[in-house]
């Protein structure tokens, strides 16, 4: 249970929330050494090949659904559409107007867990401190965006939660269009800069602290729940504790993954997983696809050189039903989901379609999952509901 303290001197909230204690990571993934001083390969090759540029296949790849599904779910195209960067404009003519939306608020949040502590360079150590940046519907025209502050669209809550998780050596605010795009469509994300692994952490960014990273999304799910409960504040009533979701990307895919699936720290109150270019992570106690798991939604670019489908697409074969594959034809590991076109639309609308289906419980969202995941040439959903 949290206890929110009062307002700190910068105007954020900090939030105690007991958790379990540190661990470390055992090891890393695709022969990353876990020793600080040479778990550099995956960082160096995020920021190679966030800078190149992409090869987008020309295919048209059908949308596998079981036999008994509508013929308009087994096989939907969207057809007539160029993959070259920059025609989000088409895409949005070819997949129809988007949803209702909604201004977005923002507010930034230091939530401190005093239970666990970080160790930083030189041997000093502080309580594990995530900021965190919290968008919410919010009163205003629609199109607002990262509203400091504004005033919460009460009336049409409470909203589903996602826990957004970032990448190694970056910070959220590389996905911010992404974020938007959910808390637009009727959702509160909430973002957490991980305290050793984000762009700006002391001494420069430590992979080997991934292993953490799962308690982390717990810590800041409790907190926000908390923070929504009656008379707690600005937040207060604007999040559904009954419906909640975990995202990432990369590393904050791996972390959202096991927080999700993993035997040690999958957390009951997950609904729905979003896992954007992610693996399994080891030294988790390994994972339990169970047979009532949350809705796994997957995405991948088939030409990422950093996380390679294979890893995607051995945790996808495990999973049990109702899951999704997102393929990302000729797309790369970071640019389809913080800037690339019309990749970044497809990742927004498809998402969005998945959590009103699994999140808000819309039946038609299934079907609009289906025809908007599959663009000649772009992309191609695998589907088992």
């Amino acid at each position: 249970m949290a206890v929110c303290s009062p307002t700190a001197r910068d105007g954020t909230t900090r939030t105690d929330v007991n958790q379990n204690p540190d661990i470390r990571r055992a090891d890393a993934r695709a022969g990353c050494s876990s020793d600080p001083s040479v778990a550099r390969c995956r960082r160096q090759g995020s920021i190679a090949v966030g800078l190149s540029a992409l090869v987008v296949a020309a295919v048209a790849v059908s949308v596998l659904l079981p036999t008994g599904a509508p013929a308009q779910l087994r096989r939907a195209q969207v057809r007539g559409l160029g993959a070259s960067a920059g025609n989000g404009d088409a895409i949005a003519d070819a997949v129809g107007p988007s949803p209702p939306a909604f201004a977005v608020g923002l507010r930034t949040l230091r939530l401190v867990d005093r239970s666990r502590t970080i160790r930083l360079k030189g041997g000093r150590s502080e309580p594990r401190t995530l900021v965190t940046y919290v968008r919410y519907p919010a009163l205003g025209a629609p199109g607002a965006t990262d509203v400091l502050n504004a005033a919460p669209a009460t009336a049409g809550g409470p909203y589903p939660l996602i826990v957004f998780g970032h990448g190694f050596a970056v910070t959220p605010q590389l996905y911010a269009p992404l974020l938007q795009s959910w808390a637009r469509a009727g959702y509160v994300v909430a973002a957490p800069v991980f305290p050793l692994a984000n762009a700006e952490a002391p001494g420069g960014p430590d992979e080997a602290d991934v292993v953490n990273q799962p308690s982390d999304i717990s810590f800041v799910i409790s907190s926000l729940l908390s923070l929504s409960r009656p008379g707690a504040g600005p937040l207060e009533g604007l999040i559904d504790p009954a419906h909640l979701a975990v995202a990432g990307h990369s590393d904050g895919a791996e972390t959202a993954l096991a927080v999700a699936y993993s035997r040690r720290f999958r957390d009951p109150r997950v609904g729905a997983a979003v896992i954007l270019s992610g693996a399994e992570m080891e030294g988790v106690g390994g994972y339990a696809f169970a047979e009532a798991g949350p809705p796994l939604l997957a995405a991948q670019g088939t030409a990422d050189m950093f996380n390679e489908p294979k890893y995607t697409n051995a945790y996808f074969k495990l999973a049990r039903r109702p899951k999704f594959l997102l393929r990302l034809l000729g797309a790369g590991h970071l640019p389809p989901y913080s800037y690339q076109q019309p990749q970044l639309t497809i990742v927004e609308r498809v998402t969005i379609a998945f959590l009103d289906r699994y999140l808000k419980r819309e039946p038609s969202a299934l079907q609009r999952l289906v025809s908007l995941a599959d663009v000649a040439g772009t992309s191609a959903l695998v589907a088992e509901p």
